[in-house]
């Protein structure tokens, strides 16, 4: 059993090993006496931040205490105070000790402004650090894009000085420029910067005024940059709101809408359970569909909600990587488990089956056939109104999907006899599995002498769910058939995909069917703007008799079908 001690190091708490405490006390006495008077506190700030930054890296949820052989590889890293020697005009020497780890830790190269050599907000300086060139190409290349762009790659400058830091502390620096954050270039840095700072003073005896302002140039390019980073960080503050806002509401509705799917077995009786589990084919529970849409929409616009927090909130501290990682793997399998169900509710309305039926209607050619519809009266009050499908229960008190969407065909043949094909058609995974389903619609017709009376509705069971169910009634009619149709059948004719056409009328109405189409019996008559036929007599005559005006010419003739008018406008 080993005494621990809580230390404060760079701003952070630590527990560190008895031991390895005394070691490392010992390293920071050993820093101290070999660093000169100038800058030594904040060369030894600078020292202890990246101690700090290191065991910080050392540490996880398994290991809370810094053993010794922790400090003993972070001073391998640091390097020895002995090993360095700087010099005006020698570069440090390294013993070979500090080889063995440090090299782990000198490849890191972040991007940061550089503010010490910028002329607006660093960003080209920052990017010439990265890439190891001179800043100059940067800002030409930068200064020759705005005229490329169209000034669009100022708004990309700005967008990065808002989201890119500033290089500030040393190490922030050294990791700028790729060096390696160890005791010889912290110490080297400050010295740099502290000799910087001296010549400033040194400018400020010889040339007080010229110290003291910049250019005109840098003031005005400085004002310039202030004035848009302020106007883009108050524009990118908005949007982060937005994002914020936006993520926020959904997430909100996500968990609404997985709070209510948790107790959706409790809810059978509602109308919105029956409405969403018809077109549940895959029998997935609902609280499972509830979840995956939680976790499917919930985590990226959660992350959506972090980034726009990020945008509004500078220091806001990001969550962990093992946090990162988890909700991703959590993601990827909600996703997964999504597209499957997806693809079955898919597959259960790929196939499309039928059931049919052939009927012969027995009425003589000197007969005439009436057709209407009618509806049931405990489902609804009229034959107008029309729904394509809706739950409710029957007379019995049984669950069933009521659903308006008949259609009535007129079609030509060549039979001698009229006659109706019936077909019962639902989608099903596959084509025996629809049939079934269509096999189980409920629909009545009736066809009493030369009176043919059709249901404008069907009935399935809610057990079979909303597939698609509907019904066809066709009509074969042999040429010189006179058919009656019903005002109320308006609604059901779809006489687009039919041999014959039939006018919408407000009125009944009585047609023949004449070679390869209706024609009507009883229509009113209408004049078209260039030539039109109508029956309007029954009695027999051979005369013809012509007249007009001066654009119109109007021709009435009579034979054995009747009388007739013609009119031919004249063309100019």
């Amino acid at each position: 059993m080993n005494k621990t001690v809580s230390i404060n190091l760079g701003g952070l708490f630590f527990h560190i090993d008895e031991d390895a405490y005394q070691k490392l006390n010992q390293y920071f006495d050993a820093i101290r006496r070999s660093l000169s008077n100038d800058g030594k506190d904040e060369i030894m700030s600078d020292i202890e931040g990246r101690i700090s930054e290191l065991l910080t890296e050392k540490l996880n949820s398994d290991k809370q205490v810094v053993s010794t052989r922790d400090v003993e590889e972070i001073m391998a890293v640091m390097g020895q105070p002995e090993d360095y020697r700087i010099d005006d005009d020698a570069e440090p020497q390294k013993s070979a000790y500090t080889n063995n780890y440090s090299d782990l830790y000198i490849k890191t190269k972040k991007f940061y402004r550089d503010g010490d050599r910028s002329i607006g907000g660093g960003v080209c300086a920052g990017i010439a650090h990265y890439f190891r060139i001179d800043p100059l190409w940067i800002r030409i290349i930068f200064i020759l894009s705005l005229f490329i762009t169209f000034f669009a790659s100022l708004f990309v400058y700005v967008l990065l000085w808002i989201l890119i830091p500033k290089a500030i502390t040393t190490t922030e620096k050294l990791e700028m420029t790729g060096e390696p954050i160890n005791i010889s270039n912290i110490e080297k840095k400050v010295k740099e910067e502290i000799g910087q700072f001296g010549e400033k003073l040194k400018s400020m005896d010889y040339d007080k005024m010229g110290a003291r302002a910049q250019s005109g140039a840098e003031k005005l390019g400085n004002g310039i940059g202030y004035v848009f980073m302020a106007i883009f960080k108050g524009i990118a503050k908005v949007i982060g709101a937005i994002i914020t806002i936006c993520a926020a509401l959904t997430l909100g509705g996500l968990i609404i809408f997985f709070i209510t799917t948790l107790f959706s077995t409790a809810l059978q009786d509602t109308p919105w359970y029956h409405a969403t589990n018809m077109f549940n084919y895959t029998e997935t529970p609902f609280w499972v569909v509830g979840l995956l849409s939680l976790l499917a929409i919930g985590i990226p616009v959660f992350f959506l909600f972090l980034l726009g927090l990020k945008i509004m909130v500078e220091n806001l501290k990001p969550i962990g990587n093992i946090t990162k990682y988890t909700l991703l793997a959590v993601w990827i399998i909600a996703v997964s488990v999504s597209i499957y169900l997806g693809l079955r509710q898919a597959t259960a309305v790929a196939h499309e089956g039928k059931i049919m039926k052939e009927t012969a209607l027995y009425i003589t050619p000197q007969d005439t056939l009436f057709v209407k519809f009618r509806n049931n009266s405990y489902f609804s009050k009229s034959v107008e109104d029309g729904t394509s499908f809706r739950i409710t229960q029957d007379s019995t008190q049984n669950d069933v999907i009521y659903s308006n969407n008949v259609e009535l065909h007129f079609m030509k043949t060549d039979r001698e006899w009229p006659f109706m094909q019936v077909e019962k058609l639902a989608e099903g995974s596959s084509p025996s599995e629809a049939r079934k389903r269509a096999d189980k619609i409920k629909y009545n017709l009736e066809n009493i002498g030369n009176e043919l009376v059709l249901d404008n509705y069907l009935l399935t069971d809610l057990a079979s769910k909303f597939r698609m169910q509907r019904v066809k009634v066709y009509v074969y009619l042999p040429e010189g058939t006179h058919v009656h149709i019903d005002k109320n059948s308006r609604n059901y004719i779809h006489s687009d995909y039919s041999d014959l056409q039939v006018r919408w009328e407000e009125e009944n109405r009585l047609y023949k069917v004449e070679k390869d189409k209706f024609v009507c019996q009883d229509c009113p008559f209408e004049i078209e703007p260039d030539v039109e036929e109508a029956v309007i007599g029954h009695e027999e005559h051979s005369d013809t008799i012509y007249t007009g005006t001066e654009n119109v010419d109007v021709e009435m003739s009579a034979d054995k079908d009747g009388f007739k008018l013609k009119t031919t406008t004249k063309r100019n």
